[in-house]
């Protein structure tokens, strides 16, 4: 059993929805970013997902388009980015998750990228602009070295673009919330509950919503429609954003955070 099933069976018997934050690593700067992941730890998330920082993610709104910008500012790299992976693995044994582009995979070298990745401890990784029908290196690569091969879903989703993700997917779905790039919102596609039946109808992978999970109020509405856990990543890169001069009161909201979104995932069972 990987890391990933072990944190989905441990939630499902505690009767617990999943919560798995998403950060940039080195934003605002990675001694910072470092401490950040500490206070996401102190919350005790289920999965930890990190973003490598990207000059143009074009799947990302402003807000995590503005941390990567810090980031890369703050001379955030590659291989700085493996070592905060590093150093999170040595400190926890929760399950680590990437959302990465294709360019920062393909400098590194495709089978180099995915065993460095392994070596560090990551348990999965989505390649955030390469759909399925062009993924088959990656997936080769990814499944090569023990990694998990993430791919997003929606409710644009057709059944048999579905069957080809299905056909290589593991670990869990990452699903679209609501169709746009992410971001904080209110409200959610109507269609949400229905989307995740068509997808359990054809799959046992756990299913995560993310784009536009921005409350606790959000975290029990896609519980509540039937996913497994819920994903945040640009409400709690706002906690960075806001708080930039103040290291002591970022640490503190952003670990706030978490720890509301998280009780939330423990509500609505």
């Amino acid at each position: 059993m990987n890391r990933i099933e072990a944190a989905v069976e441990k939630a499902r018997a505690r009767n617990e929805g999943l919560l798995m934050p998403f950060v940039v690593l080195g934003d605002p700067d990675p001694e910072t970013s470092d401490a950040i992941i500490d206070a996401i730890l102190k919350a005790e998330p289920d999965i930890l997902e990190f973003g490598f920082a990207f000059s143009d993610p074009p799947a990302d709104g402003p807000v995590i388009q503005a941390a990567d910008r810090r980031a890369l500012r703050a001379g955030m790299t590659v291989d700085r980015a493996f070592r905060s992976l590093a150093r999170v693995r040595a400190k926890s044994d929760r399950p680590i998750a990437l959302l990465i582009y294709y360019n920062l995979i393909l400098n590194r070298g495709v089978d180099a990228f995915y065993a460095q990745a392994a070596e560090v401890g990551v348990d999965a990784v989505l390649v955030a602009d390469v759909p399925v029908d062009e993924a088959a290196v990656t997936v080769k690569a990814a499944k090569a070295h023990g990694v998990l091969p993430i791919f997003i879903v929606s409710e644009l989703t057709t059944d048999e673009r579905l069957q080809s993700i299905l056909e290589v997917a593991d670990g869990y779905l990452y699903l679209v919330a609501r169709i746009g790039v992410t971001g904080a919102q209110t409200l959610f596609d109507e269609q949400l509950a229905s989307v995740i039946a068509r997808i359990r109808h054809r799959t046992s992978l756990p299913i995560l919503a993310g784009f536009g999970i921005s409350t606790p109020d959000h975290v029990r509405a896609v519980l509540n429609a039937g996913a497994d856990g819920a994903i945040c990543g640009s409400a709690l890169v706002q906690k960075i954003q806001q708080n930039m001069h103040t290291r002591a009161r970022m640490l503190f909201e952003v670990e706030a955070f978490c720890r509301k979104m998280k009780d939330a995932s423990k509500k609505t069972r």
